[in-house]
């Protein structure tokens, strides 16, 4: 048991796809190739127009360069420590354990300003509908523990839609809670020794495929309005929708963790900060039917409202592929705002989009000051994507005048390999899509007349190849995005 204890902060990563040195030694090879600039980030102290509330963070010194576990400090030892099978849970397989997490949660919910509380999943397969966290609370998977996510649809209830979307996702009205979910809660762990949570999401993708869902798929975790989260060394699995998503939450790291899901299950996104801040996303191997990481905020006229932004995010070291969507996404529900983000030393293939920025009419909002470097794609159909005409609102009351603004773009240090398309930059007519920089982009494997696609959007380029669209000024200048 105290081992155990003991293990509960341990971060372990486990990568079997990418070869970090040959992706170093690929990048100094191109870099003295083609004399590249530094590598250093570029990454503005302020947005490049004014974010209500941003006064008071700073990026730069939430952050850990090398890691951002010790930003997130340690958390204390759990002082009571209990095992499912206290509660009476069978690790059959077959029998359900709704009850004894629920149990187990509200017997330890006691405990949240005594010392807080561990529960510890045993090896076996732990079968169960939805259960809520509490504060100063970890769960721990132990080595061989699996928890499985329950195929009976009344085990997920319904709950209300985010005031942020103003409706569940995929269909009006509310939507179904998250296999593990919390809210308003601070110093949560979900960690473990590389245990499972599978949500068997297959009946729901069956729902959606078939046309017969009623609400909204749930995730594998959500918390909301939560603060000082982690979620680490674990495998999640199948989730029915997004696996993890933080959604009005601070000081989130997530590290660590495989997500595998089905190349055909329909919506299954990684790791999907939502109306977060200083949220951490690193070491981790994603498969899945959608993005391995989207950055959210809210949608339509619901997100403007609510105003309620993600920023302060660092997604890096993450590895992965998705045959339909991208390695990173940002929006498209980014109504709310996204400012200051930094993605870097990430390793997608086989997937249709490398880096994406999803946006709309009627969204609003804003994205600004996104640096993007040290990426590495192979077999990607289009490596860099800025794309327009989702064309998916939540109701008929949308703006069709709320036009989003981004500017402040930094792109550098891109390899892409056996590239189907050059880049596409499809901005909105009348928009303000401008400030974007791409610096050190190769794209190799093309055909030779393929050609930058452009449209209301404005930049400059450095070392880029093939050429750029003219609409990006100053290319191979000093000057560019100075």
């Amino acid at each position: 048991m105290e081992s155990e204890k003991s293990n509960y902060g341990a971060i372990m990563v486990y990568f079997t796809k990418p070869s970090w040195a040959f992706l170093v030694l690929l990048f100094t090879v191109i870099a003295i190739l083609s004399l590249q600039i530094s590598p250093k980030a570029i990454i503005l102290p302020f947005p490049l127009f004014p974010v209500p509330g941003s006064s008071e963070l700073d990026f730069e010194s939430d952050f850990d360069p090398g890691s951002c576990v010790a930003t997130f400090g340690e958390f204390p030892e759990r002082k009571h420590v209990m095992s499912l099978k206290d509660f009476g849970g069978v690790g059959d397989g077959k029998t359900s354990n709704t009850a004894a997490f629920r149990k187990a949660l509200d017997y330890m919910q006691r405990f949240s300003e005594k010392g807080g509380a561990q529960l510890n999943v045993p090896q076996g397969k732990w079968l169960t509908g939805s259960f809520n966290l509490t504060s100063n609370f970890t769960l721990f998977l132990e080595q061989g523990a699996v928890i499985l996510g329950s195929q009976d649809p009344e085990e997920w209830p319904i709950v209300e839609p985010l005031p942020s979307y103003g409706r569940g996702r995929e269909r009006l009205g509310g939507r179904h809670i998250s296999l593990i979910h919390g809210d308003g809660l601070t110093n949560v762990v979900i960690t473990g020794n590389n245990g499972t949570i599978d949500g068997q999401g297959r009946i729901w993708w069956e729902l959606w495929w078939n046309r017969t869902l009623n609400h909204t798929r749930g995730h594998l975790v959500e918390l909301m309005n939560s603060r000082n989260i982690l979620i680490s060394n674990l495998t999640f699995r199948n989730s029915p929708f997004w696996t993890i998503h933080p959604v009005y939450c601070s000081n989130v790291v997530v590290k660590g963790m495989t997500i595998l899901a089905p190349l055909s299950a329909p919506n299954t996104d990684g790791i999907d900060p939502d109306s977060s801040t200083n949220v951490c996303i690193e070491d981790c191997y994603i498969e899945s039917g959608d993005d391995l990481v989207a950055i959210k905020s809210g949608w339509d006229q619901y997100g403007i409202k609510m105003a309620r932004p993600s920023s302060n995010i660092k997604v890096r070291r993450i590895s992965g592929t998705t045959p339909t969507c991208s390695g990173v996404g940002i929006g498209s529900e980014m109504s709310g705002g996204i400012f200051n983000v930094t993605i870097e030393n990430m390793h997608v293939w086989n997937s249709a989009a490398g880096v994406r920025i999803k946006t709309d009419k009627g969204r609003g909002g804003y994205i600004a000051n996104i640096t993007i470097r040290n990426i590495m794609m192979e077999r990607v159909k289009i490596p860099i994507r800025l794309s327009r005409g989702s064309n998916d609102h939540p109701d008929d009351r949308w703006d069709p005048k709320a036009i989003p603004k981004i500017r402040g773009i930094f792109i550098s240090n891109i390899v892409s390999l056996n590239s189907t398309k050059a880049p596409v930059l499809a901005g909105i007519r009348g928009a303000s899509f401008e400030g974007l920089c791409f610096k050190n982009v190769t794209l190799l494997g093309l055909s030779p007349n393929a050609a930058w696609h452009c449209e209301f959007v404005s930049g400059c380029t450095n070392a880029v190849f093939p050429l750029p669209c003219p609409h990006l000024q100053n290319n191979g200048s000093s000057t560019c995005c100075s």
